[in-house]
């Protein structure tokens, strides 16, 4: 007598743990692709950082080389040490606005990686 029987394989330890793996596996590349796409992104704004500051300071010394010898030679007859100080406060002030500026791009979060942070820590909420 034949009986066509179907066997139910229950994979056991050693599958489920196979299987476990190769969930974790692909859950990291996941994430390592993630990683690598925001770190594209991050690198545009660092570069955009970076061209900013420099553009600042190359701006700050032109003003400084050319305006510190035009204003004292127009102002040193009726102002004398004093347009020194005038000039030093202005580049001050503007030196504060760049860096400002910069700052609030630093701030913006561009450069923390939001989402991968945010699916790291889904992962590690689920996992424990």
């Amino acid at each position: 007598m034949e009986q066509n029987e179907t066997v139910v394989h229950n994979p056991g330890l050693v599958g489920g743990i196979s299987t476990l793996m190769k969930s974790l596996f692909g859950l990291l590349v996941s994430r390592v692709e993630l990683a690598a796409l925001e770190l594209s992104e991050v690198r545009n704004h660092v570069i955009e950082l970076v061209a900013c500051f420099g553009i600042a300071i190359l701006a700050v010394w032109f003003a400084i080389a050319y305006g510190t010898a035009t204003i004292v030679a127009l102002a040193w007859d009726e102002m004398g040490w004093k347009i020194l100080l005038i000039m030093f406060l202005v580049f001050l002030v503007i030196a504060g606005v760049l860096v400002a500026k910069g700052l609030a791009l630093i701030k913006q979060d561009k450069l923390g990686l939001p989402a991968t942070m945010k699916e790291l820590k889904n992962d590690r909420d689920m996992l424990l």
